[in-house]
């Protein structure tokens, strides 16, 4: 059996990998789709009543991780679309770009991986073969310390409506 925490960090070092390979550029993109994902959900739960009203927790749990997949997947797969890849845009031709794409990486296993625990918890960890770390132990408590700072944690509104603005004027600014 392995921990979340384990696999939270296994996930954080895989995507700075990710991210060392398709550079900054294309990590930004990913990041921006997963606080946009954060924010639709947040929009969704807050403002639209069928979602509000008559969702249960583990059905609450496949809507929040459909808009986090589908974010996710556009975020990654958008560079691929022709016109964007032909723009010489997404070239990674310095070592920074490798730098910063490790660093955006992290972040976005961080982001990805750290909010579908925070959906798992919010929603019981609805799976048989997931199971809730004990508070009791030491390193139950030591997980607490990590839950308390997953994304969707802190990025409740007001913030999450700051971030997506500061996530739009990046990627204008750097892709235009």
């Amino acid at each position: 059996m392995i921990s979340l925490s384990v696999l939270f960090w296994m996930y954080v070092i895989l995507f700075a990998v990710i991210g060392a390979m398709r550079g900054w550029m294309k990590e930004i993109l990913v990041t921006s789709g997963v606080i946009v994902a954060l924010f639709l959900v947040t929009i969704m739960e807050n403002f639209v009543p069928f979602i509000r009203d008559s969702l249960t927790a583990q059905s609450s749990f496949w809507v929040r991780m459909s808009v986090l997949g589908v974010m996710t997947f556009f975020g990654y797969q958008g560079p691929n679309i022709p016109r964007l890849v032909e723009s010489g845009k997404f070239v990674r031709d310095k070592f920074e770009d490798v730098l910063l794409g490790i660093f955006l990486g992290a972040v976005n296993g961080y982001m990805i991986f750290g909010t579908a625990w925070y959906y798992l918890r919010e929603a019981n960890y609805p799976f048989d073969w997931i199971t809730a770390p004990s508070e009791l132990s030491e390193t139950g408590q030591s997980i607490m310390g990590i839950i308390e700072i997953l994304p969707p944690q802190w990025l409740q509104a007001p913030v999450i409506y700051i971030a997506v603005a500061i996530a739009f004027v990046f990627i204008l600014v750097v892709f235009i």
